[in-house]
């Protein structure tokens, strides 16, 4: 089972450095790179500088705030300075965000103008490999043009980069299994209920309507849970509180409450936000109980952790987001639980 690494992201620029070279010294497979408060396809360079083997991947970079042409540059560049260790992890985000957020239009078929972004971005893609224009012509996107001045090709020596998919929705999960390389499951909707009864099955819809097969040696499912965890106890209570209320502010997002409905906490969203509304930052993480937090989270020390993630998750296949610990004083012991979730094996397909 590959481990993938996320990232604080309100990390500076150098703590990014050290970061992404940690994580490589950990023994991880790749690092996810989120878009927060810096451009994820920036840092993706600065992790690309600083490490050697790992996969890089944006988890995930915001599509409707770039053209799909800008996009596809970045990313064959990331590609080909990476030695083939970038992928293109891609999402909507909510209408709120691109509107008020990035000052961006927002259609109103997101998923429908993703797939339409994505076979642009391809597009474009042959494009370089070839030395030739696009050709491509969509409700949301035409790119017919590129001369051979603007063209970094023909380049038959980089590969496209692969093409991830993040999303909470089941039509979101329906396209990624349709046309994306993988996909990643959101923080707040990586449990097993979830991933059992909205996930799994749009992405098998999704194969369908594009008669291909998902394996573990086609498309890569990540289960992008959070891990409550540390080398004992004390350590484990401290995150389980931080965790707490990172999730509990996720959870007033109105788009991220699949979860909290599939058990019967759908009040708990609406109750989040009228806190939020209200200023009433502090009060947020009293409204997730324990029970809350240890059905969505996996929660343990170092040496509970393999086993708690082999019951939850082995089942799927796939791939875990397992984040490092802020304190690097145990690495040591948590380079061995990465070794260790690693050695797990889970189903050959879906």
């Amino acid at each position: 089972m590959k481990v993938y690494a996320g990232m604080d992201p309100r990390l500076s620029l150098p703590e990014v450095i050290a970061h992404a070279v940690r994580v490589e010294a950990l023994g991880y497979d790749g690092l996810h790179v989120a878009e927060t408060v810096h451009d994820a396809l920036a840092l993706s360079l600065l992790v690309a500088e600083h490490t050697n083997r790992i996969t890089i991947r944006t988890s995930v970079a915001l599509a409707f705030v770039r053209s799909p042409t800008l996009t596809a540059y970045a990313a064959w560049d990331l590609a080909k300075f990476s030695a083939g260790r970038f992928q293109l992890g891609l999402g909507t985000q909510i209408r709120q965000n691109i509107e008020e957020r990035y000052a961006m239009p927002y259609g109103d078929d997101p998923i429908a103008q993703l797939r339409d972004y994505v076979g642009a971005v391809r597009a474009v893609f042959a494009a370089f490999g070839s030395g030739d224009a696009p050709h491509f012509e969509s409700e949301h996107y035409s790119v017919t043009r590129l001369q051979p001045y603007f063209n970094p090709g023909p380049d038959n020596a980089t590969t496209a980069p692969a093409i991830y998919l993040g999303g909470v929705q089941r039509r979101a999960c329906a396209l990624g299994g349709e046309i994306a390389d993988g996909f990643v499951t959101h923080p707040t909707n990586s449990n097993p209920l979830y991933l059992d009864t909205v996930c799994l099955p749009g992405l098998a819809e999704g194969a369908t309507r594009s008669d291909r097969t998902l394996s573990n040696e086609t498309f890569e499912l990540v289960i992008g849970t959070q891990v409550i965890t540390g080398p004992n106890e004390q350590a484990v209570e401290l995150e389980r509180e931080r965790q707490r209320r990172l999730l509990a502010f996720l959870y007033s997002t109105p788009a991220y409450r699949p979860s909290l409905e599939l058990y019967g906490w759908g009040e708990l969203g609406p109750q989040l936000r009228r806190l939020i509304r209200s200023d009433r930052w502090d009060d947020l993480a009293g409204v997730l109980s324990d029970e809350v937090l240890d059905t969505l989270v996996p929660s343990g020390t170092y040496n509970e952790l393999p086993d708690l993630l082999a019951q939850r998750f082995a089942v799927f296949g796939g791939s875990l987001i397992v984040s490092p610990p802020s304190d690097t004083s145990n690495d040591g012991a948590f380079a061995e639980v990465i070794r260790a979730v690693q050695s797990l094996s889970g189903a050959s397909g879906r």
